[in-house]
């Protein structure tokens, strides 16, 4: 009875400690998340506010709708 309690205790311990680190892992990652989503929204906000290039010597304008 007595090792198994040990081996429950380690066992426990052993668990919380690889939950804690992957915790640790994706808490670390979440800077980096951020930063990227922001240089996503920026390049669509600028995206959606660039004026169409203007048509080449060939070709006609568009025609707006």
């Amino acid at each position: 009875m007595n090792g198994t309690a040990i081996i429950a205790i380690l066992a426990i311990a052993g668990v919380a400690s690889v939950l804690l680190f992957a915790l640790k892992g994706l808490l670390d990652q979440i800077p980096d998340v951020i930063e990227s989503a922001t240089k996503a929204r920026d390049a669509w906000t600028s995206f959606r506010r660039a004026d169409p290039p203007p048509p080449a010597d060939n070709e006609e304008p568009p025609i707006a709708a």
